[in-house]
């Protein structure tokens, strides 16, 4: 029987991504150029690509950019994007009923404490996890498994006993390398995404948790 779930945060809980990288288009729209979702795909899910939005803006321009200036029009387009954004869909009903079936409730994300502490406050959320594994307890982010691993760890369940919830390859990469039933929810950043997860639900509203671990 499983005892305990951990969630990832960033696309999963709430949407950040499409926001962050609709705030980099805007960015590269204000410089002339255009930024390609498969090509930023590359840092979802994960703290550790080498490849980077502010590098790669200034090698289509072919010039060295102001970082710091760069970086404040993106934050500003992204807190206004952000505003907009709420719980994804079911996302509050799982965690209910999480909470309603006695289960341990653990987060794994490869965001810093200071990010995941910032949103979860503002949903009203933080009150609702007995463990938050984030990327600076960890020496390496998703798709290594240590996330998952520490979670597991401050939670005191075996990987057997866990169900992971992610939205991205290197999310689901994470959970799995670390032993856990994984179920892959998209958003529209994942959404086209080749998914290798054990169970695909459009949304979290689409199955009652209690039926997916029935038959996890």
């Amino acid at each position: 029987m499983r005892t305990a779930i951990i969630f990832d945060f960033d696309g999963t809980i709430l949407d950040t991504e499409t926001p962050e990288f609709a705030a980099w288009q805007e960015v590269y729209a204000s410089y002339g150029a255009s930024l390609d979702q498969a090509v930023y795909s590359q840092v979802i899910g994960t703290t550790d690509a080498t490849w980077s939005p502010l590098a790669h803006l200034g090698s289509v321009l072919g010039r060295p950019l102001d970082p710091e200036a760069v970086a404040a029009a993106q934050r500003d387009h992204f807190e206004r994007l952000i505003a907009a954004e709420s719980p994804r869909p079911g996302v509050i009903d799982w965690l209910d009923e999480a909470r309603d079936l006695s289960l341990r409730i653990g987060l794994a994300s490869s965001s810093s404490a200071a990010w995941v502490s910032r949103f979860l406050t503002q949903l009203g959320l933080t009150d609702r996890f007995a463990a938050v594994a984030t990327r600076e307890r960890v020496a390496r982010s998703k798709p290594d498994p240590a996330l998952y691993e520490l979670a597991l760890h401050d939670l005191g369940v075996p990987a057997a006993d866990a169900l992971a919830v992610e939205d991205s390859p290197n999310g689901i990469a994470a959970a799995k390398g670390a032993g856990l039933y994984c179920v892959a929810v998209p958003n529209p950043m994942t959404a086209a995404f080749p998914l290798d997860a054990d169970l695909q639900l459009p949304s979290l509203r689409d199955r009652r948790l209690s039926d997916v671990l029935s038959a996890a």
